[in-house]
């Protein structure tokens, strides 16, 4: 009986490809004055407010919303955001694709229709 000999190139390469994943963190920090500047532009415009200040309230990773054998999605991060001035506030949802899809960077998902 000839013995099995398992090839070490197949075990490299997997460790390679899972050693240069971007941890979630370094992506979300990447993202994140893309995702200030856009709430803050809208915000700035629904409050009627030049001088708005964001205040960024929560932030997560989420991953594609569609993952098959043929086609996966783009994972992107999703920040909510907060922008005050001129004595009213407004809470953003901030969708960020991962890579920019296409050039788009960030965009408001919602506007969460909170002014106080």
């Amino acid at each position: 009986m000839k013995p099995i000999r398992l090839s070490a190139i197949p075990f490299s390469a997997a460790a390679l490809i899972a050693g240069c994943a971007t941890p979630p963190a370094q992506v979300l920090d990447s993202m994140e004055p893309q995702a200030i500047q856009t709430a803050l532009q809208r915000g700035r415009f629904d409050l009627q407010c030049p001088n708005a200040t964001p205040t960024v309230l929560s932030r997560e990773l989420r991953p594609p919303a569609i993952e098959t054998f043929r086609f996966s999605g783009v994972p992107h991060g999703i920040f909510t955001i907060g922008v005050s001035g001129c004595g009213k506030q407004m809470t953003f949802q901030i969708a960020c694709p991962e890579g920019g899809y296409g050039g788009y960077g960030c965009f408001s998902a919602d506007g969460l229709e909170n002014i106080r």
